[in-house]
Formats: structure tokens, C-alpha cells, sequence
């Protein structure tokens, strides 16, 4: 299952006191739950960029905390700056990076501005996907006239602010006013070229930007600029949506380069700004030699990057994603200038070295089983059945990779790569599942540990274990829901797949029973410890039919290896 997580990237008006920075970003960290990215002071704006990442609702409530300390320590009646401000929390971002959708981020957004409001009698407005009306999604608009104008902002309605409004107050004078929203992730990049030529990079960079140049008369550089009866110039937009890019000249790298900012990846993503840079530098006689990605990328840019080039090539999608990522790096050359290491450039691989602890997963073989042989009773038989499934998805999905690269089959690949794409998806399922149903055990073992000696401590402890005995019984039985959906591949490759791989695809099909029939045993008995016996009657109902269908399906799957074999 995939994770949720939402990235916060509020601007504080206050970037030269570094003991005020500290506080804010101490009481970000102490509300648990997220990680803290990277702190920004700057001096001459006298403003600091915090970026975070986490669950939505420890990114929500850490910008709360943030907002909350910034009011505390920030007045805003004695702040001056080179950069457009509007409050002590200037703006507040929710970007969706994993797992939520921009629509998500934009409601936990209208919440979080009401809670600021209710709470910190701070005014805040709303932005962006957030905004409630099309003018204000746009932050210049919230923010018209900055600091200085709230008092004749707050006075009228139709300048009031989404929540909190009421009259310019001492309160409002020390606080101003916050604007939070929503909006997609923005991607810095820079794209490489084989020249020292910035006149050539900004005419690429004028090719492909959403704003597009000035349309001239006549000769199309030196040409008078041709304007709109409103005095404004005409402009010939350029070819990728959401995006920004200037040409320059960068002395460290004895390069030019287009230096884009890609301001919503759904529209362009990353692979796709990379193609078109790449065939209007063509046009020039140019060539782009590689990539730099700027700060921190999503995961999902690059996955989809990789997907989308071997896809060109008609390979496979459907292998590891550690391989995707690198056909990424490699394809649009990350690694051109210096070494590109995605534990350090994507938000998720981040978290995950940071959340890291001791998982089965990560074992090798030999240590897996091992520990299973050891004297703790973790993992035991709900894990060893998700791994199990796990090996089955992999037969699978290497028999599905060994035809879409059978010599002779190429016009086969896709159909192939389809069904391996689909078999990743189980695999890392299932593998998500190993460390569940030992996390799911161990929830058990945790409340034996608590306190009984009061009715009321009596009742927590039995409310307590009744929860964690139902998650034992429902992390099994979705090791079978995912277990039983191999069958679809294994029977696929087996019928169709490559014919010197049909034993493989029956070996899958039987770890897939044996992962089906195992999780079923512990559902049974996790579901016997459960006191609501209609609840528990259900989940064995689905257990029993789940565990048929799948002997049902192995069936069918080694008749069709028995024939092929002969």
C-alpha cells in the first residue's frame, strides 16, 4: 500500500534571527511525525523557507505548531525585507507528494486556514487549489499591498480574508495575515547543453516555456515587438504547460544550461520537459548532454521517467523499481555532472532511511530464515505466507519479462509487459505484508505489557487487545486477497508465456496456494481470540471461500503446465 505523504514548505518572515528560526523549526520537529528537509534563512528578504514531509495529519498539525510559534516570536510591525510579505507565516503550502491527491491536500488546506483562524486569531486566505474563488489562486492577489494594506483590506468585504475576518486590531498588527493552500509540487531543473552559448539556451528556454516571446515584426530577433491595444506585448507561447525557463551561462560548469522551474509535474512531468528540450535544442544545432535536478524530487517523477523510456525502447515496465529509477538517471543523464544518488534526491527514500529499522525484507536469505528459525515466535507462518506469495508473484513476473524479450516476440512486448507490470504490483504487496504480519503479532504482544491493576486499566487492556487481535486477523486475510489475484499472471504465462518458462509459472502457482492456505490457518486463529463472533465468523467465511478458490486455481494452472511439459 502506498504511503501518504504531503510535503509543507511555509515562508516565515524572519530570516536573520537565528535563534527565532530555531524555534519556530524546534516547535515544527516536537510535534512529531515528520521530517524536516532543509531551513533557508535568507538576509537580504529577512524570510526563511522550511520544508517538511510527512503523514497528512503530522504535516497538518506541525504547520499549526510552526504558525502558531512564528505568531509568538515574529511582529510583524517592526519587519522589513527586500521580499513581498504579508504576516508571520507569510504563505503555507500543502503539496501532495505520495499517496493524496492535490484535491485532498487543497481540503486539509481550507481546514488548517479555519483552525488558524478559530484558534491563533490569525486571518488567513486561501490559495491556489485552495482559493475559494479563481481570483485568489493566485498569491499576488491575496497578498495586494502586503503588510501595509491590511487595515484597508480587512475594512471591506470583498478584500476580507476566507477566515478570521474582522477590524485591523493590535492582534492583526503584530500577526498579519497568513495565506495557505495547496498546490502541485514544483520541480527545479536545469537542463545541460553542449554549448557556452546563453543567447542559444534562452532561445530554447523561450521555445519550450508556458509564457512562450515576444511576437516582432519582421525579423524575429531584432524586430519591433508587436503589442495589444492595451499597450501589453503579444506573446507566442511556448510548449509545455506549467513551466518557467530562462537560457544561462554557468561559470562552474563552463556550460550553458535551460533553467526551468516545472510548476505542476501532472501537467509536465520531468521526462516529458526533457524530450521537448531535447528536440528544440535539436532544431538549434544543440545538444543536451544531461540533467540536474535542483533540491528534492518526488519518486513518482522519476518512476514514471523510467517507465516512459523503456516503454520507447519496448521493454518491460514490470520490473524493480530500484531498475526504473536508474534507466531514469540514466536516460536523461542525472548523472552527468556529478554522481546523482537517489537515497539523497527523492523525498521517499529519504523518509525511509530515516524511519528505517530492522525489516525482514531487507534480510538476506540465509538471515530470514534463520531468524524464523530462532527461538522468538516473529516471524512466524502469517509472514512466511506473504513471502511465499511474494515468490510466487516474482515466477510470475519473470516469466512475463522473459517473453516480452523473447527474440521473435516483439510485437508481443507490451502484452507481456502488462502482465509483469501487474505482478510487481503483488510482489511489492506482498512483501509490504512479510513485515505486517509480524508488526500485527507484536501489537499483541505490546498490550500484554500493559497495566491491570485498575477497572479502568482492565478495560483499556481488553479494549486494546481486541483491536489488535481483529489487525491480526485482517493483515492475514489480505496476504490471501493478494495471494489469490497471482493466479491471474501464473495461468497467463503458463497458457501464453514463454514455453521454456512453464515450469516457473507452475512453481508460482504453487507457492500462491501455499501463501493462500498459510494466511488462512492464521486468520483462523486470530479470528478465535475475537469477541465479536459475528465479525469474526465473516472474516473466516471469506478466508474458507479465498482458500477453495485458490485450490481451484492451481488446478487449472498445473493442467495447463502438465499439457505444455508433456
Amino acid at each position: 500500500m502506498e504511503k501518504r505523504i504531503v510535503e509543507c514548505v511555509p515562508n516565515f518572515s524572519e530570516g536573520r534571527d537565528k535563534h527565532v528560526i530555531a524555534q519556530i523549526t524546534e516547535a515544527i520537529e516536537a510535534a512529531g511525525g515528520v521530517k524536516l528537509l532543509d531551513v533557508d534563512p535568507g538576509e537580504a528578504t529577512n524570510r526563511t523557507v522550511v520544508t517538511f514531509v510527512g503523514s497528512p495529519e503530522a504535516v497538518v498539525e506541525a504547520a499549526f505548531q510552526g504558525v502558531k510559534r512564528a505568531a509568538e516570536l515574529i511582529d510583524m510591525r517592526k519587519h522589513k525585507g527586500a521580499h513581498p510579505r504579508m504576516g508571520a507565516t507569510d504563505v503555507l503550502p500543502l503539496i501532495p507528494i505520495a499517496g493524496i491527491t492535490l484535491e485532498e491536500c487543497a481540503a486539509l488546506s481550507r481546514k488548517l486556514a479555519e483552525r488558524i483562524a478559530d484558534e491563533l486569531h490569525i486571518p488567513t486566505y486561501c490559495y491556489e487549489a485552495a482559493a475559494f474563488t479563481p481570483e485568489r489562486r493566485n498569491l499576488a492577489v491575496c497578498r495586494a499591498g502586503e503588510y501595509e494594506a491590511l487595515p484597508e483590506k480587512l475594512a471591506h468585504k470583498e478584500s476580507a480574508p476566507d477566515f478570521g475576518a474582522r477590524p485591523y486590531d493590535e492582534g492583526v498588527a503584530r500577526t498579519g495575515a497568513t495565506t495557505v493552500g495547496a498546490r502541485d509540487f514544483l520541480i527545479a531543473v536545469n537542463f545541460n547543453l553542449n554549448t557556452t552559448s546563453t543567447r542559444r539556451a534562452n532561445a530554447i528556454a523561450f521555445d519550450v516555456r508556458e509564457k512562450g516571446r515576444p511576437v516582432r515584426e519582421g525579423n524575429p530577433i531584432t524586430g519591433k515587438i508587436v503589442k495589444d491595444a492595451e499597450g501589453n506585448p503579444v506573446m507566442q507561447p511556448g510548449t509545455l504547460k506549467a513551466t518557467k525557463a530562462i537560457g544561462w551561462f554557468i561559470e562552474e560548469y563552463g556550460i550553458a544550461q535551460v533553467s526551468m522551474n516545472i510548476t505542476n509535474i501532472s501537467t509536465t512531468p520531468l521526462h516529458v520537459a526533457f524530450d521537448e528540450v531535447c528536440r528544440k535544442a535539436d532544431a538549434r544545432g544543440v545538444r543536451v548532454t544531461g540533467t540536474e535536478i535542483v533540491g528534492l524530487v518526488p519518486k513518482r517523477a522519476l518512476v514514471e521517467a523510467g517507465k516512459y523510456f523503456l516503454r520507447k525502447q519496448h521493454r518491460s515496465v514490470g520490473i524493480s523499481e530500484q531498475e526504473i529509477v536508474r534507466i531514469a538517471i540514466k536516460s536523461m543523464g542525472l548523472d552527468d555532472l556529478k554522481p546523482f544518488h537517489p537515497e539523497e534526491k527523492v523525498i521517499e527514500y529519504l523518509l525511509e532511511a530515516d524511519e528505517r529499522r530492522k525489516r525482514l525484507v531487507d534480510m538476506t536469505c540465509t538471515g530470514f530464515a534463520e531468524e524464523t528459525a530462532s527461538e522468538s515466535p516473529a516471524p512466524g507462518g502469517g509472514s512466511i505466507s506473504a513471502y511465499m506469495g511474494a515468490l510466487g508473484a516474482a515466477l510470475g513476473t519473470m516469466v512475463a519479462n522473459l517473453s516480452s524479450h523473447k527474440a521473435g516476440w516483439d510485437d508481443r512486448w507490451e502484452e507481456f509487459s502488462d502482465w509483469a507490470e501487474r505482478g510487481q504490483a503483488l510482489l511489492s504487496e506482498l512483501l509490504h505484508l512479510v513485515d505486517e504480519d509480524t508488526d500485527a503479532f507484536n501489537r499483541i504482544m505490546n498490550v500484554f505489557a500493559m497495566p491491570k491493576s485498575t477497572d479502568e486499566e482492565k478495560a483499556a487492556r481488553s479494549a486494546a487487545l481486541q483491536e489488535a487481535t481483529l489487525y491480526a486477523t485482517q493483515v492475514p486475510l489480505r496476504t490471501m486477497r493478494t495471494a489469490v489475484r497471482i493466479f491471474d499472471v501464473v495461468r497467463a504465462m503458463a497458457a501464453e508465456g514463454n514455453p521454456n518458462s512453464v515450469s516457473d509459472a507452475g512453481v508460482g502457482a504453487l507457492a500462491a496456494r501455499s501463501a493462500v492456505l498459510g494466511a488462512r490457518l492464521n486468520v483462523k486463529i486470530n479470528a478465535a481470540g475475537l469477541k465479536d463472533r459475528a465479525a469474526a465468523d465473516a472474516l473466516v467465511a471469506e478466508a474458507e471461500q479465498l482458500a477453495a478458490e485458490a485450490e481451484r486455481l492451481e488446478k487449472e494452472v498445473l493442467t495447463i503446465v502438465e499439457q505444455k511439459i508433456g
